[in-house]
């Protein structure tokens, strides 16, 4: 079964994610800055898109129990260097 990733926009900058999976569910919060997201994405998806794939990238490696409950996106690179351009490989098609 895969997991429903809910994505919460809380400000400018964070976002409150949920990722449920059958009776379970995990909480997160995610900051990204402004700069951040467009090297990232280009503006090819909204701000809220990009944290949705990086949560999926994230369940394709680890359960959702070992996502930090709190985190920068860019941290994301230094647990799995392919990371960033996982991201903009999926958004060129777009």
């Amino acid at each position: 079964m895969a997991a429903r990733i809910e994505v919460e926009k809380l400000g400018p900058e964070e976002f409150r994610v949920r990722v449920i999976e059958g009776k379970s569910e995990t909480l997160h919060v995610v900051t990204m800055k402004t700069s951040e997201y467009e090297r990232i994405s280009g503006k090819k998806v909204a701000p809220a898109e990009l944290v949705h794939r990086a949560f999926e990238f994230l369940l394709a490696r680890e359960r959702k129990e070992q996502i930090l409950q709190r985190f920068d996106l860019t941290i994301i690179g230094q647990y799995f260097t392919e990371f960033e351009q996982a991201m903009k490989r999926s958004l060129k098609a777009l």
